[in-house]
């Protein structure tokens, strides 16, 4: 049984001009132990996607709706409140993009860190705080035991990143997502933050789903990737058949619109022309038709159909990109 699953998600958002359809029926399992990667365009579901899972939608504006929705059995959609706050804090976790916002800027380290560790953990102040030391230790921060007094500002971008690391690591989750977790750092700093997400994945086999439009740190680092646009999964692929044989014509635009620094692929960028579609007011054909360059004449007179392409590898594309 996969670690979570994931059937027939759908998330809208009521507003002013009408319902926003975010997220339209994404399907996919995560096994124990995988990296998963989330790519697409800013706007594509990503990030709506990943806070489906975790129960983080406001409802109004939002409602989530999926045939299933499971972490380890777990019915997701049909717990309480209080019930998903527990399981987010212990089964589940969350590093979100920007650490400064998500780390209360009038408490210290060591505070919330502790903070979760004796809700959760139910340790004492002693335990909890001897445990932070040794959380902030293995993300890598020095000096721990005199950090837990400094606050967020006197940290650095990518010491406040590792401490959010820490505090979503704190209690062992099963299911670590990453939400764009190395966007805002400069490049020597995201290659730290990845080889930490790494190691701990590795020594302590969690799942990671990590959401990412970069595909160069996704293509070091997950074992399988989701591509997403209009809030659909436009093709899954593991991640060498992926960047070997890209079976849509988002995937393929993504690729060419991505710099490359080891001398191949084509000297010039290839952007992806156009804008982003209407989620108020979707067409009824492949969401990508209006930008796509390999569109073919049955993309103008039906929807795309779920096609497989290799072992694990599904498109929803009517092109044959292969030729």
């Amino acid at each position: 049984m996969p670690l979570l699953s994931v059937r027939n998600l759908q998330t809208r958002f009521a507003t002013d001009r009408g319902i926003v359809r975010a997220v339209n029926g994404v399907s996919f399992d995560l096994e124990e132990g995988e990296v998963l990667g989330l790519v697409g365009e800013s706007g594509s579901g990503k990030s709506v996607t990943a806070l489906s899972i975790m129960r983080l939608v406001p409802e109004p504006p939002g409602k989530v709706t999926a045939d299933s929705l499971t972490l380890e059995g777990t019915d997701l959609l049909r717990l309480s409140e209080a019930d998903a706050r527990e399981i987010r804090g212990s089964r589940m976790a969350m590093i979100f993009q920007d650490p400064m916002r998500s780390l209360n800027p009038v408490l210290t380290i060591g505070r919330q860190l502790t903070e979760v560790l004796r809700r959760h953990q139910k340790l004492s102040g002693t335990a909890a705080r001897r445990r932070a030391i040794e959380l902030l230790e293995t993300v890598g921060i020095p000096m721990a035991e005199k950090r837990l007094a400094a606050y967020p500002h006197q940290f650095s971008g990518g010491m406040r990143q590792r401490v959010m690391i820490a505090i979503a690591l704190s209690c062992n989750p099963r299911l670590l997502i990453a939400d764009e977790a190395t966007t805002a750092l400069d490049v020597t700093i995201q290659a730290q933050i990845i080889d930490l997400v790494k190691r701990l994945q590795r020594e302590r086999g969690t799942s990671v789903i990590w959401i990412s439009h970069d595909l160069g740190v996704v293509a070091g680092l997950c074992d399988r990737v989701n591509v997403m646009y209009a809030g659909n999964v436009v093709e899954t692929a593991p991640i060498r058949e992926l960047f070997h044989r890209p079976s849509h014509g988002y995937t393929l635009g993504l690729m060419g619109s991505t710099p490359r620094v080891d001398g191949s692929g084509t000297a010039r960028l290839t952007p992806i022309e156009g804008m982003p579609p209407n989620l108020i007011d979707p067409i009824p054909l492949c969401p990508f038709l209006p930008r796509c360059r390999v569109s073919v004449p049955a993309c103008q007179a039906r929807p795309p159909e779920r096609r497989e392409f290799g072992v694990g590898h599904w498109a929803s594309c009517l092109a044959d990109l292969a030729k």
